[in-house]
């Protein structure tokens, strides 16, 4: 069992660093923490942080829905900072590190600290309405491409655990992930457990020892704790595995165990589904709107250049509502997918006030700023549009 969710984990990290390195990927997009980071300026405002999309939402989706139904598989299977601080945990006891047993009470009080974490990382980016923690993020400093928004702080964190996970299986993943408290409510009602036949059972604690969130397994009738993985540890190490002492699968009175293929495969559906959600249903990471649409309205879609985030696309807004000779009376929605090279955006517009060429030349013409007199220069261009010679 231990050997499949190692192989489940590796290959999401390959695919993630492969995605990051070798198709110069945002990981960002993927990351479930992101979706709820950027909800409540989406919410409020309709406007995405920068770096983020709707990507982040439709993954937050599949991982809590995943919570639901598998608790923290994502922990288990997914995430590269659980992942590694295990392998490094792994390691460590075969170089002949002896792990250090933290008490029960404290490791309870402990992992209490995620939830500080969360409540700041959201205080501060939710007010700001930027990523202000992103420079210190060791999951960025690992899916990054390790430029100049990469602080010694996030590799130093990144040390931390590192060096923590030697002596401690997944501290951080235990005491102060802010997702881990996202999904504290949701895991705690998650439909599959691990059940324990007391009748076959020997008591011989084995599965509580191989548990990585230190959840006592060896003294429940079901394992229902919010910070259970799902990985399966505690029944790989079961010596009356076979006679049925530790199972997993749905609750009791649903009958039977499911095997852990049932698992990993509900994992992968569920990752894939959000992932094509993505593609197929692409929700507008920034909109503004201005006025009462008529009844009858047009739409053009563009791609414009230089529109790589949140901060860009409330530029454009600033062409299409610009009051000079390139005024635009009709305009009414922009809804826009702001990202890297020439990023998609749909614009709405009254035709009995304007039309698409006069859109082109308000996005792309200088603007004039009254209040200091001086002429803006567009910093957009438009996909198959040259200024000079119209539509190419």
């Amino acid at each position: 069992m231990t050997r499949n969710r190692r192989i489940v984990q590796a290959g999401f990290l390959i695919l993630t660093v492969a995605a990051v390195f070798v198709i110069q990927g945002n990981a960002e997009l993927w990351c479930p923490f992101g979706g709820v980071e950027a909800a409540y300026n989406y919410i409020s405002e309709g406007n995405l942080i920068c770096s983020l999309g709707v990507s982040n939402f439709y993954i937050l989706g599949a991982v809590l829905l995943m919570a639901l139904l598998l608790r923290r598989a994502f922990c288990g299977y997914i995430c590269p900072i659980g992942a590694i601080s295990e392998w490094v945990h792994a390691g460590g006891k075969r170089l002949g590190i002896t792990p250090v047993t933290v008490p029960y009470s404290l490791d309870r009080a402990l992992a209490k600290l995620k939830y500080v974490v969360l409540a700041i990382i959201l205080y501060f980016t939710w007010s700001a309405a930027e990523l202000q923690f992103r420079a210190a993020d060791p999951c960025y400093a690992l899916l990054s491409r390790h430029g100049e928004d990469i602080t010694f702080w996030a590799y130093a964190i990144s040390g931390a655990i590192l060096l923590g996970s030697l002596f401690v299986n997944i501290p951080f993943c235990r005491w102060l992930c802010p997702l881990a408290a996202i999904f504290h409510p949701l895991s705690r009602l998650g439909l599959t457990r691990v059940k324990r036949d007391e009748a076959a059972c020997t008591n011989c604690g084995l599965c509580s020892n191989a548990c990585p969130t230190a959840i006592p397994v060896a003294r429940l009738y079901d394992v229902t704790a919010a910070r259970c993985l799902s990985c399966l540890s505690c029944v790989e190490a079961c010596p009356k595995f076979d006679n049925g002492a530790l199972s997993w699968g749905p609750p009791r009175r649903w009958g039977g165990h499911w095997p852990q293929s049932v698992l990993v495969g509900s994992v992968l559906a569920l990752v894939t589904v959000a992932v094509a959600a993505a593609y197929v249903f692409p929700i507008p990471s920034f909109f503004r709107e201005r006025g009462m649409a008529p009844p009858n309205v047009a739409t053009i879609d563009l791609r414009i250049g230089n529109l790589a985030c949140r901060g860009n696309a409330t530029l454009l807004t600033y062409f299409v509502e610009r009051d000079d000779e390139f005024e635009l009376p009709g305009y009414l929605k922009i809804e826009a997918w702001p990202g890297p090279g020439n990023a998609p955006a749909r614009i709405t517009y009254d035709p009995a006030h304007t039309d698409a060429q006069a859109i082109r030349e308000a996005i792309t013409e200088p603007y004039f700023d009254a209040a200091e007199s001086i002429w803006r220069a567009s910093p957009f261009t438009i996909e198959g549009y040259d200024p000079l010679g119209g539509i190419e």
